[in-house]
Protein backbone atom coordinates (compact mmCIF):
# COMPACT_ATOMS: atom_id res chain seq x y z
CA UNK A 1 0.00 0.00 0.00
CA UNK A 2 1.37 3.39 -1.05
CA UNK A 3 0.22 6.87 0.03
CA UNK A 4 1.49 9.86 -1.95
CA UNK A 5 0.88 13.59 -2.38
CA UNK A 6 0.69 14.85 -5.96
CA UNK A 7 -1.54 16.85 -8.25
CA UNK A 8 -4.25 14.39 -9.26
CA UNK A 9 -4.55 14.14 -13.03
CA UNK A 10 -6.17 11.77 -15.49
CA UNK A 11 -2.79 10.22 -16.25
CA UNK A 12 -2.08 9.63 -12.55
CA UNK A 13 -5.51 8.07 -11.94
CA UNK A 14 -5.03 5.67 -14.85
CA UNK A 15 -1.67 4.52 -13.44
CA UNK A 16 -2.91 3.75 -9.91
CA UNK A 17 -2.25 0.22 -8.65
CA UNK A 18 -4.42 -1.63 -6.09
CA UNK A 19 -3.59 -0.25 -2.63
CA UNK A 20 -2.44 3.17 -3.91
CA UNK A 21 -3.79 6.37 -2.31
CA UNK A 22 -2.96 9.88 -3.54
CA UNK A 23 -3.82 13.18 -1.81
CA UNK A 24 -4.17 16.18 -4.10
CA UNK A 25 -1.75 19.11 -3.77
CA UNK A 26 -4.37 21.56 -5.10
CA UNK A 27 -7.10 20.59 -2.62
CA UNK A 28 -5.23 18.90 0.22
CA UNK A 29 -8.21 17.04 1.69
CA UNK A 30 -9.20 15.65 -1.72
CA UNK A 31 -7.85 12.27 -2.75
CA UNK A 32 -8.18 9.21 -4.93
CA UNK A 33 -7.51 5.60 -4.05
CA UNK A 34 -7.70 2.26 -5.74
CA UNK A 35 -8.66 -0.92 -3.93
CA UNK A 36 -10.54 -3.50 -6.00
CA UNK A 37 -11.94 -2.26 -9.28
CA UNK A 38 -11.81 1.33 -10.58
CA UNK A 39 -10.25 4.14 -8.51
CA UNK A 40 -12.54 6.06 -6.15
CA UNK A 41 -12.48 9.77 -5.24
CA UNK A 42 -12.89 10.86 -1.62
CA UNK A 43 -12.56 13.80 0.80
CA UNK A 44 -11.02 13.61 4.27
CA UNK A 45 -12.42 16.39 6.41
CA UNK A 46 -13.74 17.35 9.84
CA UNK A 47 -17.27 18.26 10.89
CA UNK A 48 -17.63 19.86 14.32
CA UNK A 49 -14.23 18.48 15.33
CA UNK A 50 -14.87 14.91 14.19
CA UNK A 51 -12.96 13.40 11.29
CA UNK A 52 -15.06 12.29 8.33
CA UNK A 53 -14.24 10.35 5.17
CA UNK A 54 -16.69 11.16 2.39
CA UNK A 55 -16.74 9.06 -0.76
CA UNK A 56 -17.45 11.13 -3.85
CA UNK A 57 -17.68 8.31 -6.38
CA UNK A 58 -15.81 5.98 -8.66
CA UNK A 59 -13.72 7.27 -11.54
CA UNK A 60 -15.75 7.38 -14.74
CA UNK A 61 -18.96 9.14 -15.79
CA UNK A 62 -19.88 11.44 -14.15
CA UNK A 63 -16.76 11.60 -11.95
CA UNK A 64 -13.82 12.97 -13.86
CA UNK A 65 -10.85 14.43 -11.98
CA UNK A 66 -12.11 18.00 -12.44
CA UNK A 67 -15.70 17.15 -11.46
CA UNK A 68 -14.54 15.27 -8.34
CA UNK A 69 -12.19 18.11 -7.31
CA UNK A 70 -15.06 20.60 -7.68
CA UNK A 71 -17.33 18.37 -5.58
CA UNK A 72 -14.60 18.07 -2.96
CA UNK A 73 -14.49 21.85 -2.58
CA UNK A 74 -18.27 21.88 -2.15
CA UNK A 75 -18.12 19.17 0.55
CA UNK A 76 -15.38 21.08 2.39
CA UNK A 77 -17.45 24.26 2.27
CA UNK A 78 -20.45 22.38 3.71
CA UNK A 79 -18.25 20.89 6.44
CA UNK A 80 -17.10 24.38 7.42
CA UNK A 81 -20.80 25.19 7.98
CA UNK A 82 -21.21 22.06 10.11
CA UNK A 83 -22.95 19.93 7.46
CA UNK A 84 -22.00 16.25 7.47
CA UNK A 85 -22.34 14.99 3.89
CA UNK A 86 -22.42 11.38 5.03
CA UNK A 87 -25.35 12.16 7.30
CA UNK A 88 -27.10 13.98 4.46
CA UNK A 89 -26.68 10.92 2.22
CA UNK A 90 -27.95 8.61 4.95
CA UNK A 91 -31.03 10.71 5.60
CA UNK A 92 -31.70 11.27 1.92
CA UNK A 93 -31.48 7.59 1.05
CA UNK A 94 -34.06 6.79 3.72
CA UNK A 95 -36.46 9.50 2.64
CA UNK A 96 -38.95 8.71 -0.09
CA UNK A 97 -42.16 10.70 0.37
CA UNK A 98 -42.44 14.44 -0.07
CA UNK A 99 -43.26 14.85 3.63
CA UNK A 100 -40.03 13.10 4.64
CA UNK A 101 -37.91 15.06 2.17
CA UNK A 102 -39.49 18.36 3.23
CA UNK A 103 -38.67 17.59 6.87
CA UNK A 104 -35.04 16.85 5.94
CA UNK A 105 -34.90 19.99 3.81
CA UNK A 106 -36.00 22.16 6.74
CA UNK A 107 -33.59 20.37 9.08
CA UNK A 108 -30.51 20.58 6.86
CA UNK A 109 -31.11 23.64 4.67
CA UNK A 110 -33.12 25.67 7.17
CA UNK A 111 -30.13 26.88 9.24
CA UNK A 112 -28.86 28.73 6.14
CA UNK A 113 -32.03 30.86 6.04
CA UNK A 114 -32.86 33.91 8.08
CA UNK A 115 -35.27 33.08 10.94
CA UNK A 116 -38.14 35.03 9.37
CA UNK A 117 -37.61 33.29 5.99
CA UNK A 118 -37.44 29.88 7.64
CA UNK A 119 -40.70 30.63 9.45
CA UNK A 120 -42.36 31.51 6.12
CA UNK A 121 -41.00 28.34 4.47
CA UNK A 122 -42.24 26.19 7.34
CA UNK A 123 -45.71 27.75 7.22
CA UNK A 124 -46.09 27.24 3.46
CA UNK A 125 -44.85 23.66 3.70
CA UNK A 126 -47.36 22.85 6.46
CA UNK A 127 -50.37 24.68 5.01
CA UNK A 128 -49.97 24.04 1.29
CA UNK A 129 -47.28 21.56 0.27
CA UNK A 130 -47.56 18.67 2.73
CA UNK A 131 -51.39 18.44 2.51
CA UNK A 132 -51.07 18.29 -1.28
CA UNK A 133 -47.93 16.22 -1.91
CA UNK A 134 -47.12 14.70 1.49
CA UNK A 135 -47.74 11.03 0.70
CA UNK A 136 -46.37 11.10 -2.87
CA UNK A 137 -42.92 9.78 -3.63
CA UNK A 138 -40.56 12.69 -4.19
CA UNK A 139 -39.41 11.30 -7.53
CA UNK A 140 -42.98 10.68 -8.72
CA UNK A 141 -44.25 14.26 -8.49
CA UNK A 142 -44.87 15.59 -12.00
CA UNK A 143 -45.40 19.00 -13.58
CA UNK A 144 -49.05 18.06 -14.02
CA UNK A 145 -49.35 17.46 -10.25
CA UNK A 146 -47.83 20.86 -9.52
CA UNK A 147 -49.93 22.67 -12.14
CA UNK A 148 -53.12 21.17 -10.69
CA UNK A 149 -52.15 22.18 -7.14
CA UNK A 150 -51.18 25.70 -8.18
CA UNK A 151 -54.58 26.11 -9.86
CA UNK A 152 -56.31 24.89 -6.70
CA UNK A 153 -54.58 27.66 -4.71
CA UNK A 154 -55.66 30.38 -7.19
CA UNK A 155 -57.90 32.18 -4.69
CA UNK A 156 -54.75 33.16 -2.79
CA UNK A 157 -52.37 34.15 -5.61
CA UNK A 158 -49.57 35.52 -3.45
CA UNK A 159 -49.48 32.46 -1.19
CA UNK A 160 -49.79 30.19 -4.24
CA UNK A 161 -46.76 31.81 -5.86
CA UNK A 162 -44.73 31.65 -2.67
CA UNK A 163 -45.67 27.99 -2.14
CA UNK A 164 -44.59 27.26 -5.72
CA UNK A 165 -41.23 28.95 -5.09
CA UNK A 166 -40.63 26.92 -1.92
CA UNK A 167 -41.65 23.71 -3.69
CA UNK A 168 -39.18 24.51 -6.49
CA UNK A 169 -36.42 25.01 -3.92
CA UNK A 170 -37.18 21.65 -2.30
CA UNK A 171 -37.19 19.92 -5.67
CA UNK A 172 -33.82 21.42 -6.63
CA UNK A 173 -32.46 20.32 -3.25
CA UNK A 174 -33.81 16.82 -3.89
CA UNK A 175 -31.96 16.74 -7.21
CA UNK A 176 -28.72 17.79 -5.51
CA UNK A 177 -29.11 14.84 -3.14
CA UNK A 178 -29.95 12.31 -5.87
CA UNK A 179 -33.58 11.95 -4.86
CA UNK A 180 -34.76 13.08 -8.30
CA UNK A 181 -33.11 12.96 -11.73
CA UNK A 182 -31.08 16.00 -12.73
CA UNK A 183 -33.05 18.86 -14.34
CA UNK A 184 -36.38 17.25 -13.45
CA UNK A 185 -37.79 20.09 -11.33
CA UNK A 186 -41.57 19.87 -11.93
CA UNK A 187 -42.02 23.58 -11.10
CA UNK A 188 -40.01 24.68 -14.13
CA UNK A 189 -41.95 26.93 -16.57
CA UNK A 190 -45.13 27.00 -14.44
CA UNK A 191 -46.42 30.55 -14.76
CA UNK A 192 -47.04 32.45 -11.56
CA UNK A 193 -50.22 34.41 -10.91
CA UNK A 194 -50.25 38.15 -11.32
CA UNK A 195 -50.18 39.70 -7.86
CA UNK A 196 -51.91 42.98 -7.12
CA UNK A 197 -49.74 44.80 -4.64
CA UNK A 198 -51.97 46.21 -1.93
CA UNK A 199 -51.11 49.73 -0.83
CA UNK A 200 -53.06 50.87 2.23
CA UNK A 201 -52.38 54.25 3.79
CA UNK A 202 -54.03 55.72 6.86
CA UNK A 203 -55.80 59.03 6.41
CA UNK A 204 -55.70 61.84 8.98
CA UNK A 205 -58.95 60.65 10.57
CA UNK A 206 -57.85 57.00 10.53
CA UNK A 207 -54.58 57.83 12.27
CA UNK A 208 -56.54 59.64 14.96
CA UNK A 209 -58.83 56.61 15.41
CA UNK A 210 -55.83 54.29 15.57
CA UNK A 211 -54.15 56.52 18.16
CA UNK A 212 -57.27 56.53 20.35
CA UNK A 213 -57.61 52.77 20.00
CA UNK A 214 -53.98 52.27 21.06
CA UNK A 215 -54.43 54.48 24.13
CA UNK A 216 -57.69 52.80 25.17
CA UNK A 217 -56.34 49.26 24.69
CA UNK A 218 -53.18 50.05 26.62
CA UNK A 219 -55.05 51.77 29.48
CA UNK A 220 -57.55 48.96 30.05
CA UNK A 221 -54.86 46.28 29.76
CA UNK A 222 -56.13 44.70 26.53
CA UNK A 223 -52.62 45.02 25.09
CA UNK A 224 -49.28 45.34 26.85
CA UNK A 225 -47.24 48.57 26.92
CA UNK A 226 -44.55 46.72 24.93
CA UNK A 227 -47.01 45.86 22.14
CA UNK A 228 -48.32 49.43 22.05
CA UNK A 229 -44.74 50.72 21.86
CA UNK A 230 -43.98 48.35 18.98
CA UNK A 231 -46.95 49.65 16.95
CA UNK A 232 -45.98 53.27 17.58
CA UNK A 233 -42.35 52.63 16.62
CA UNK A 234 -43.48 50.97 13.38
CA UNK A 235 -45.46 54.09 12.54
CA UNK A 236 -42.84 56.60 13.63
CA UNK A 237 -39.81 55.01 11.94
CA UNK A 238 -41.19 53.14 8.92
CA UNK A 239 -39.28 50.06 10.09
CA UNK A 240 -40.28 46.53 9.20
CA UNK A 241 -42.01 44.39 11.83
CA UNK A 242 -39.08 41.98 12.15
CA UNK A 243 -36.68 44.88 12.65
CA UNK A 244 -38.63 46.19 15.63
CA UNK A 245 -39.31 42.79 17.21
CA UNK A 246 -35.65 41.77 16.94
CA UNK A 247 -34.36 45.17 18.09
CA UNK A 248 -31.81 44.93 20.91
CA UNK A 249 -30.76 47.70 23.28
CA UNK A 250 -27.22 47.41 21.92
CA UNK A 251 -28.55 48.49 18.51
CA UNK A 252 -29.97 51.74 19.93
CA UNK A 253 -27.61 54.72 19.70
CA UNK A 254 -29.48 57.65 21.25
CA UNK A 255 -26.46 59.93 21.05
CA UNK A 256 -26.28 59.56 17.27
CA UNK A 257 -30.08 59.19 17.06
CA UNK A 258 -29.89 55.90 15.15
CA UNK A 259 -31.00 52.31 15.27
CA UNK A 260 -27.99 50.38 13.95
CA UNK A 261 -29.20 46.97 12.75
CA UNK A 262 -26.44 44.41 12.03
CA UNK A 263 -28.86 42.41 9.90
CA UNK A 264 -32.25 43.00 8.30
CA UNK A 265 -34.16 41.87 5.23
CA UNK A 266 -31.77 43.95 3.11
CA UNK A 267 -28.63 43.37 5.20
CA UNK A 268 -26.95 45.83 7.57
CA UNK A 269 -29.07 48.93 8.01
CA UNK A 270 -29.40 52.16 10.01
CA UNK A 271 -32.73 53.77 10.85
CA UNK A 272 -32.79 57.45 11.91
CA UNK A 273 -34.47 58.13 15.23
CA UNK A 274 -36.71 61.16 15.66
CA UNK A 275 -37.93 62.84 18.86
CA UNK A 276 -41.30 60.97 19.04
CA UNK A 277 -39.57 57.60 18.51
CA UNK A 278 -36.88 58.42 21.09
CA UNK A 279 -39.62 59.33 23.58
CA UNK A 280 -41.28 55.92 23.05
CA UNK A 281 -37.97 54.07 23.53
CA UNK A 282 -37.13 56.11 26.64
CA UNK A 283 -40.36 54.95 28.33
CA UNK A 284 -39.56 51.26 27.85
CA UNK A 285 -37.96 49.43 30.80
CA UNK A 286 -34.54 47.83 30.36
CA UNK A 287 -34.89 44.38 31.88
CA UNK A 288 -31.74 42.85 33.37
CA UNK A 289 -32.50 39.44 31.90
CA UNK A 290 -33.61 40.62 28.45
CA UNK A 291 -31.51 42.19 25.70
CA UNK A 292 -34.53 43.17 23.57
CA UNK A 293 -36.25 46.52 23.40
CA UNK A 294 -39.67 44.90 22.85
CA UNK A 295 -39.49 42.22 25.53
CA UNK A 296 -41.63 39.12 25.36
CA UNK A 297 -43.34 37.19 28.15
CA UNK A 298 -40.63 34.52 28.30
CA UNK A 299 -37.47 35.37 30.23
CA UNK A 300 -34.79 36.74 27.93
CA UNK A 301 -36.93 36.46 24.79
CA UNK A 302 -38.28 39.13 22.45
CA UNK A 303 -41.96 39.51 21.70
CA UNK A 304 -42.62 37.15 18.80
CA UNK A 305 -46.28 37.59 17.89
CA UNK A 306 -48.20 40.84 17.62
CA UNK A 307 -51.19 39.44 15.77
CA UNK A 308 -53.52 39.16 18.79
CA UNK A 309 -52.89 42.69 20.15
CA UNK A 310 -53.04 44.06 16.60
CA UNK A 311 -56.39 42.39 16.05
CA UNK A 312 -57.70 44.12 19.20
CA UNK A 313 -56.39 47.54 18.17
CA UNK A 314 -57.57 47.49 14.56
CA UNK A 315 -61.00 46.12 15.50
CA UNK A 316 -61.52 48.90 18.06
CA UNK A 317 -60.41 51.43 15.44
CA UNK A 318 -63.06 50.01 13.04
CA UNK A 319 -60.38 49.00 10.51
CA UNK A 320 -60.46 45.18 10.62
CA UNK A 321 -58.68 44.89 7.25
CA UNK A 322 -55.65 46.97 8.31
CA UNK A 323 -52.35 45.06 8.28
CA UNK A 324 -49.34 45.77 10.47
CA UNK A 325 -47.28 46.35 7.31
CA UNK A 326 -49.67 49.18 6.39
CA UNK A 327 -48.05 51.21 9.18
CA UNK A 328 -44.84 51.25 7.14
CA UNK A 329 -46.80 52.33 4.05
CA UNK A 330 -48.38 55.11 6.12
CA UNK A 331 -44.98 56.45 7.18
CA UNK A 332 -43.96 56.62 3.49
CA UNK A 333 -47.21 58.30 2.44
CA UNK A 334 -46.91 60.99 5.13
CA UNK A 335 -43.30 61.53 4.13
CA UNK A 336 -44.41 62.18 0.54
CA UNK A 337 -47.17 64.45 1.84
CA UNK A 338 -44.51 66.47 3.69
CA UNK A 339 -42.55 66.97 0.48
CA UNK A 340 -39.98 64.22 0.89
CA UNK A 341 -38.09 63.10 -2.19
CA UNK A 342 -38.19 59.44 -3.15
CA UNK A 343 -34.43 58.91 -2.68
CA UNK A 344 -34.56 60.25 0.89
CA UNK A 345 -37.66 58.23 1.74
CA UNK A 346 -36.04 55.16 0.21
CA UNK A 347 -32.99 55.67 2.41
CA UNK A 348 -35.10 55.98 5.56
CA UNK A 349 -37.07 52.82 4.71
CA UNK A 350 -33.95 50.88 3.72
CA UNK A 351 -35.03 49.97 0.20
CA UNK A 352 -32.34 47.90 -1.46
CA UNK A 353 -32.97 48.07 -5.21
CA UNK A 354 -29.53 48.04 -6.90
CA UNK A 355 -30.45 50.69 -9.44
CA UNK A 356 -31.57 53.12 -6.76
CA UNK A 357 -28.83 52.53 -4.20
CA UNK A 358 -26.38 54.66 -6.21
CA UNK A 359 -28.88 57.53 -6.16
CA UNK A 360 -28.86 57.43 -2.37
CA UNK A 361 -25.07 57.45 -2.04
CA UNK A 362 -24.65 61.23 -2.33
CA UNK A 363 -27.20 61.94 0.42
CA UNK A 364 -25.92 62.94 3.84
CA UNK A 365 -27.66 61.91 7.04
CA UNK A 366 -28.89 65.46 7.70
CA UNK A 367 -31.72 65.59 5.13
CA UNK A 368 -32.60 61.98 5.95
CA UNK A 369 -32.87 62.78 9.67
CA UNK A 370 -34.87 65.97 8.98
CA UNK A 371 -37.35 64.08 6.81
CA UNK A 372 -37.73 61.35 9.45
CA UNK A 373 -38.27 63.99 12.14
CA UNK A 374 -40.91 65.89 10.15
CA UNK A 375 -42.78 62.71 9.20
CA UNK A 376 -42.80 61.30 12.73
CA UNK A 377 -43.90 64.61 14.22
CA UNK A 378 -46.91 64.72 11.88
CA UNK A 379 -47.83 61.12 12.73
CA UNK A 380 -47.36 61.73 16.46
CA UNK A 381 -49.65 64.78 16.37
CA UNK A 382 -52.37 62.82 14.60
CA UNK A 383 -52.03 59.86 16.97
CA UNK A 384 -52.56 62.13 19.96
CA UNK A 385 -55.44 64.24 18.64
Amino acid sequence: MTTLKARISMNLVQRLMPGDTVFDTDVSAFGVRRQVGPPSYFVKTRVKGRQKWVTIGKHGAPWTVDAARKEARKILSEAADGVDRNQVKKIASAASTFREVAERFVELYGPKLKPRTLEEYDGLIRRYLVPTFGTLRIDAITRSDVTTAHARWANHPRAANHALAVLSKIMSWAEEHNLRPDRSNPCFLIKKYRETKRQRYLSVDELARLGQSLRDAEQDGSISPAAAAAFRLLLLTGARLGEILSLRWSYVDLQRRLLILPDSKTGQKTIPLNDPAIAIIAQLPRLENNLHVIAGHRTGAPMVDLFKPWSIVRTRAAMPELRIHDLRHTFASVAVENGGSLPIIGKILGHHEPQTTARYAHLSNDPVARMSETTASTISERLNR
